[in-house]
């Protein structure tokens, strides 16, 4: 079924720019789920227990999210797509390494990862300015939670 079973509150141009600022979301935030269960297998070193489990915060801010912007996206007549194929080919996240990883380059890769998906998020905030302020407060919102985790991560490098 390609045509929307659902009518959209939204006129079709703005229909496709919030839908695609919901859909880039996301992917980056499946992808950001994914990076942090990984971060979380295999964070070594002192303070291991303290990152561990700050990471596993990371994984379910995220997860809410995912939800809350699929459920945006369906109800604006978009359906979204967190496949795992789509999230590799368009997500914005940068790349996590393999292996164990120290306490200190796991934060490190965190921060990093935090500040591209708070930059990506910032844009779609703008791009969404004039199409649908409903989905404007729902990115606003994540953006929110993200530099509060961010801000938690960079006070672990101070």
């Amino acid at each position: 079924m390609s045509k929307s079973p659902i009518k959209s509150p939204l006129s079709e141009a703005d229909k496709e720019i919030t839908g695609n600022a919901l859909q880039a979301t996301l992917v980056d935030l499946v992808d950001l789920s994914l990076i942090a269960k990984q971060a979380h297998w295999n964070v070594v070193g002192a303070n291991f227990r303290s990152a561990h489990l700050q990471l596993d915060e990371l994984v379910n801010t995220a997860r809410q999210y995912v939800d809350e912007v699929a459920e945006r996206a369906n109800a604006i007549g978009v359906s979204p797509n967190g496949k795992a194929k789509t999230v590799v080919e368009s997500s914005g996240v940068p790349e996590y390494p393999d292996n164990w990883q120290s306490v200190e380059s796991t934060v490190a890769a965190i921060v990093d990862i935090l500040a591209a998906l708070i930059e990506r998020l910032r844009q779609r905030i703008d791009e969404t300015d004039k199409s649908d302020l409903v989905t404007q407060d729902l990115l606003i919102e994540i953006t929110r939670a993200l530099e509060e985790a961010h801000w938690m991560w960079q006070a672990q490098q101070a």
